[in-house]
């Protein structure tokens, strides 16, 4: 028994240890990621904190509000896809509600519709009108429900690889489980998420991908590292736990959609199913246009910047001659 007991208490100790130097490890990394990848644009405050947003472009050029999918920031949107849009539009790249430099604002703010909501009112606060508002993955369910839920303060919907429609089995990645549990997630988020994401970071850039090649310096270009934030992984993981059954109360609403879209994904992404999410869209919004590139992965906000811009003068143009 007394071999058994000083056993557990070793295992004990281990376990304690381990935890203590994920913890020191997390504040390191934490605090290192911060300073490496500090805000670059500027801070837009409503009722309940402040989101940021980085602006390029013109001020008197039509608006573009570009919105980053899961994991991601406003970083992500403006590195390729935001810089070639500035040569004619004024373009204004938020971090979702919890991410990047954003504050979280409102317990709800894991909802799409909640966040579509606190985009317009920054919006409002800056005083720019009718955008047309571009969606990446998860924020494809952010865009849509902005046009559904707030259908005038747009002028155009565009959807990049969109999350849209229930999935089968509603699976997700396993560790968004204990990060959003009540009492594991503190202790799981502060200790071990931040010193495993920095270790494997450069290959879930390339993961998210395939089957092209994440650019060498995507990860920085991209500010990437913001995710590994205790703070950030807790927002990004309630965002995605609750996903599957937003989508799928709004996903018979689409039909409702006014604004003219339109759609690009790839028939390569593993990631965000083409065939289930955009096409579904394609047939279920009004008029929507859908484009799908042939070998294209996930990230067409890197991958197919020529024909997103394409898409968007076409938007553009039409709305002219109407």
């Amino acid at each position: 028994m007394g071999f058994v007991k000083w056993g557990l208490l070793g295992l004990v100790c281990l376990v304690v240890a381990v935890l203590l130097a994920g913890a020191v490890a997390t504040r390191v990394i934490a605090a290192r990621v911060a300073a490496d990848n500090p805000p670059l644009g500027r801070f837009v405050e409503i009722p309940g904190g402040r989101l940021h947003v980085i602006e390029a472009g013109a001020p008197d050029a039509p608006p573009i509000v570009l919105l980053h999918g899961a994991s991601g920031s406003a970083s992500d949107s403006m590195g390729a896809l935001g810089r070639r849009l500035a040569e004619r539009y004024r373009v204004l790249a938020f971090d979702r509600p919890g991410h990047g430099w954003s504050d979280r604002i409102t317990p709800e703010a894991a909802s799409p519709a909640v966040q579509a909501r606190l985009v317009r009112e920054g919006l409002r606060a800056m005083g720019v009108e009718r955008p047309i508002v571009v969606g990446h993955s998860f924020a494809g369910a952010v865009a849509t429900a902005f046009a559904l839920d707030h259908p005038d303060a747009l002028s155009g919907l565009v959807l990049l690889s969109p999350v849209s429609h229930p999935w089968p089995g509603g699976e997700i990645t396993w560790y968004y489980g204990p990060a959003t549990s009540p009492w594991l997630g503190p202790l799981f988020t502060r200790t071990v998420t931040t010193p495993i994401g920095a270790f494997i970071i450069d290959g879930a850039a390339n993961a998210v991908f395939r089957p092209q090649a994440a650019p060498p310096d995507y990860v920085k270009r991209a500010q990437a590292a913001l995710v590994l934030r205790p703070s950030a992984f807790e927002a990004n993981a309630g965002d995605v736990a609750g996903l599957y059954d937003f989508v799928k109360r709004q996903s018979g609403r689409y039909g409702a959609i006014k604004a003219p879209t339109a759609i690009i994904a790839g028939d390569a992404d593993r990631i965000v199913w083409t065939d289930l999410h955009s096409r579904s869209l394609e047939r279920e919004i009004p008029g929507a246009r859908l484009v799908v590139i042939p070998g294209m992965g996930h990230m067409p906000h890197w991958t197919a910047v020529d024909t997103i811009v394409a898409e968007i003068d076409r938007l553009t143009g039409a709305m002219a001659r109407r």
